[in-house]
């Protein structure tokens, strides 16, 4: 009998639904097992054979989204206190009426079982519905977990969702699953006071060893979540700096507790000194030098000047070049980033003009654009990324374009504008492990990165992304991250040591050895990512043409 996969159990957090079906539909794709655990903000869905008419409102109008989906069943409500599960597995059988139903089943049970663990027995079934009832069998039977899936060449889609500590209200806008007649209940209505990450933990210890599942692989993003996470920090001082009066030196207090909240220690001071395989030698030769001029000739800005790189002498002087555009200030504060915080000032129009030139110039046939993060445009700068590439492939019709975009905030209109552009490759990085994403990029999320990795590999683009390793997170957890992006397609990925710009930013936690990185380079290609660039001066566009060729090669 072949080894079982094993079973990758993911806390998301609050998910935004579209951004979750993106994901769902790219593992779906796969053969690998997955257990989805999340929160959805307020959304009504309506299953293949829903009744429209069993909303009684416009979604709008109380703050609702509203999708159309694939799965069985009629209408269905998912909001904040809810515990939605989506199972993503190759199910037993052959995929007909019957393998649907006894999956249901299994789903059911694993409810049922959960609930009995957590102090609420007597769950049960309800004779000619789905889902799981309490009082099945008395005089006031109510849903406390709806139940609706998906089977397509026995692969799953869609799942369950477990009333917590729901907001009742969002009932009395539909008609609950199109039944008129029985009520809905929730574990905090029946007396239960459970937290959701307690929840969360019975539900996983039940999913254990079901549909004929391996080992449990569980990883989960950070459980507190507080509104100064989304708040900036100002830069802080580089080693040997003198603190300006009345800015203490050290890293802000939140960054610290959000390490803490995540259970890593403040690691290596500040002034630690570097291995031997961090150091880098200058190589300020002609081709640097040249590189320096046109940039400051065109008044560009690149991410190798602004963000750091320690591989920008070898870069320039093989005159490759990373062109950051709409500006130089980024509306997010990454825990890790150089990059400039202050408000941002209006684009420039005449920005994607001077790239191209600076394209032509160099000589370049591969060319990379990133961009500072502009969550104040309406389409998050996804205007700049299409001028850019159009205005370079007016001048230099044959060079490669490889694109390293934000999330644009999960948006599907910027993200397709992006996509439909076409670029050689389309990189957004996933940065770190689930549980480090609040400390390192609060105002990101883990779910959406590999949504939107996800949305471009649907879209049929080479999709690559990047991990910075040395803060805080275990080997353990870089596989977890590293079979995640494989399971959605993920054709590049680049692994490298995080370096500390400034007092104000993450500490570093450990230098990871050259061995560690061969190590992860060869266990991301054995799951199938096409080619892993992993070292510790690796970046995001180090080597992003050779990458590429190896890659689609």
């Amino acid at each position: 009998m072949p080894d079982r996969l094993p079973l990758h159990v993911r806390w998301l957090g609050r998910v935004p639904y579209a951004e979750a079906w993106d994901l769902q539909r790219s593992l779906n794709r796969g053969d690998r097992n997955h257990l989805l655990l999340l929160e959805h903000p307020p959304v009504f869905t309506l299953g293949r054979s829903s009744d429209p008419a069993n909303i009684l409102v416009d979604p709008a109008s109380v703050g609702a989204s509203m999708h159309e989906v694939d799965r069985g069943g009629d209408v269905t409500l998912h909001a904040p206190g809810q515990l939605v599960g989506y199972p993503i597995l190759s199910v037993p059988g052959r995929g007909g009426l019957a393998d649907t139903a006894k999956f249901v089943e299994s789903i059911e049970q694993l409810l049922i079982d959960a609930l009995a663990d957590l102090g609420l027995p007597g769950a049960g079934r309800l004779d000619g519905y789905t889902g799981v009832w309490l009082d099945a069998d008395g005089p006031n039977p109510r849903k406390i977990a709806a139940i609706g899936v998906r089977l397509k060449r026995r692969r799953s889609m869609h799942g369950f969702a477990l009333n917590v500590d729901i907001d009742h209200g969002w009932y009395d806008h539909i008609v609950p699953c199109g039944i008129a007649d029985k009520a809905v209940t929730s574990l905090r209505a029946e007396g239960l006071e459970v937290t959701m990450q307690q929840v969360v933990d019975a539900v996983v210890a039940q999913a254990e060893g079901r549909w004929e599942t391996g080992e449990l692989d569980r990883a989960d993003v950070a459980w507190k979540h507080r509104p100064e996470d989304l708040s900036a920090f100002s830069r802080g001082l580089g080693p040997g700096e003198t603190p300006k009066p009345q800015q203490p030196a050290g890293t802000p207090v939140r960054l610290l507790g959000r390490l803490a909240d995540a259970g890593v220690d403040e690691g290596l001071e500040i002034g630690a000194i570097k291995p031997d395989w961090m150091k880098v030698k200058a190589n300020l030769g002609p081709e640097y030098r040249r590189l320096k001029s046109v940039m400051r000739d065109l008044d560009l800005v690149t991410v190798c000047e602004e963000a750091g790189c320690p591989n920008i002498f070898e870069c320039w002087a093989d005159g490759t070049a990373t062109f950051m555009i709409n500006g130089e200030r980024c509306t997010r504060a990454c825990g890790f980033c150089l990059v400039d915080t202050r408000k941002p000032e209006p684009l420039d129009p005449d920005e994607p003009r001077r790239v191209a030139e600076a394209v032509e110039k160099l000589g370049l046939s591969y060319a990379v654009i990133t961009t500072v993060a502009r969550d104040d445009l309406d389409d998050h700068g996804a205007s700049g990324f299409v001028n850019t590439v159009a205005a370079i492939r007016d001048r230099v019709p044959g060079c490669r374009v490889e694109f390293l975009i934000s999330d644009c905030k999960g948006d599907a209109a910027a993200l397709d504008a992006i996509f439909a552009t076409r670029p050689d490759v389309l990189n957004h990085n996933i940065e770190s492990v689930a549980r480090l994403q609040r400390a390192v990029r609060p105002s990101a999320g883990y779910a959406r990165s590999l949504a939107v990795l996800a949305r471009a590999k649907a879209a049929g683009l080479t999709t690559k992304s990047s991990i910075i390793v040395g803060m805080g997170e275990t080997v353990e957890e870089l596989a977890g991250t590293l079979a995640d992006l494989a399971a959605i397609g993920t054709d590049i990925v680049t692994i490298g040591q995080y370096l500390r710009p400034t007092t104000n930013h993450l500490p570093i936690h450990r230098w990871v050895p050259p061995h560690e990185f061969d190590n992860l380079k060869a266990l991301g290609e054995s799951m199938g990512i096409g080619h892993v660039e992993s070292s510790p001066l690796t970046r995001s566009s180090y080597h992003a043409r050779q990458a590429e060729e190896a890659a689609t090669g």
